[in-house]
């Protein structure tokens, strides 16, 4: 069997009053992403990831934030076509690990909620995502609460024929 690793890594700027989306989950907060999509670094993240795994470039590439039909999009959206691409390649998605990196607030209540949205979108068992979140300790941009990252991890197969 073809196995591939993935990496994807995005952050995004945060603002106040806006949206703040994670894993297909609203998060109740007073700052949310500056971003032309919903500002899912989570997702986003995941995307390059498996983009990567398959050698078939970065979210930019496919969904390019200068195209007014990726504005305000949802990411689980990007996130299913991600998935038929690589279906198309003849792969398939063993499991995605991914963390956030964000002060404030606790994300811990929401994750459950982000592994079922992101395993629904995926086509896989909530099993198969795993999701974690930390704090920077009030260091960088992160823990200055001016930004939030995601960094994930991925392993991809191609299927038996």
């Amino acid at each position: 069997m073809n196995f591939r690793i993935g990496h994807g890594y995005d952050v995004h700027a945060l603002g106040d009053g806006l949206r703040l989306v994670l894993g297909g989950v609203e998060i109740p907060h007073t700052k949310g992403c500056i971003a032309h999509s919903d500002g899912d670094v989570l997702v986003h993240a995941i995307c390059d990831a498996l983009l990567g795994a398959a050698a078939l470039g970065d979210i930019g590439k496919h969904f390019p934030d200068t195209s007014a039909e990726f504005k305000g999009i949802d990411s689980l959206v990007l996130l299913r076509r991600v998935v038929a691409l690589l279906g198309e390649e003849g792969y398939a998605i063993g499991n995605i690990d991914a963390t956030i990196a964000m002060q404030r607030p606790k994300l811990r209540p929401h994750i459950d909620l982000m592994r079922e949205r992101i395993a629904e979108a995926a086509g896989l068992e909530i099993g198969d995502i795993s999701v974690k979140a930390t704090t920077t300790e009030h260091l960088g941009f992160e823990g200055e609460e001016r930004g939030v990252s995601a960094t994930a991890v991925c392993l991809i197969f191609r299927r038996e024929k």
